[in-house]
């Protein structure tokens, strides 16, 4: 049975209302992830969001509203608006795991992830976001090469996030067994496994959907940046 699946229409607000509360901060009515964790804010049902995000704004220079288009401050500006897919899977992914998977638990490792997703992801990930949750990675020569793991986490629903592999790497079927696992850790936790998408990115789509995720849902991701 699908658990409040109504929850991941607003995921950083109920995120920050439950597994990951310890990382939240709230003004007027909006929550956010403490900067160094993840730049994401999300709107409550009684919000002054013009307000909040010009408060949150003070504690970061750029960050990402997520959901609807945004009402933002006079110190704000837009710099970009995404549109992305909310996917979700309902089962276990059909995929053999060939390649040695660990877990990226030491400080290192953190590090290792931080700057590989910066470099196929820039933006998309802050120095503490490798502790909201586990992360696996797999290496080739001592260098950490692919990865994904947990970031945005309800009760009953986990975000994959941070599925990157290095580009001189790529179509070796590093993503899918690397989803297997985070997808398998997801489960065995009781939750459902979630992704977010930029909608543009019809290669990522097509995998995901072959691997048995499906379109829940579009959903924004809006960019701003402090005046």
């Amino acid at each position: 049975m699908i658990k409040e699946e109504f929850k991941l229409d607003n995921p950083i607000w109920y995120a920050l209302s439950e597994t990951h509360k310890e990382y939240a901060v709230e003004f007027n009515g909006c929550k956010f992830y403490k900067p160094e964790y993840s730049p994401f804010g999300g709107v409550g049902a009684v919000s002054n969001e013009p307000l909040a995000i010009d408060q949150y704004s003070k504690l970061t220079t750029s960050f990402y509203m997520v959901g609807g288009p945004p009402k933002i401050s006079k110190n704000t500006k837009v710099i970009i608006q995404l549109n992305g897919h909310q996917m979700i899977s309902y089962k276990p992914l059909e995929v053999e795991i060939k390649e040695s998977i660990v877990e990226l638990k030491f400080e290192f490792q953190k590090k290792e992830l931080f700057d590989l997703v910066n470099l196929v992801q820039p933006g998309f990930i802050r120095k503490k976001t490798a502790e909201m949750g586990t992360y696996f990675g797999i290496y080739a020569d001592g260098n950490l090469i692919a990865a994904s793991g947990e970031r945005i986490q309800m009760n009953s629903y986990c975000e994959v996030s941070a599925v990157v592999t290095h580009p001189d790497f790529r179509n070796r079927g590093y993503a899918k067994q690397l989803l297997k696992r985070t997808t398998d850790k997801i489960f065995a936790d009781n939750k459902i496994p979630i992704l977010h998408v930029d909608q543009r990115n019809l290669n990522a789509i097509k995998l995901y959907e072959q691997l048995g995720f499906i379109t829940r849902r579009k959903i924004g991701f809006c960019l701003l940046e402090t005046i």
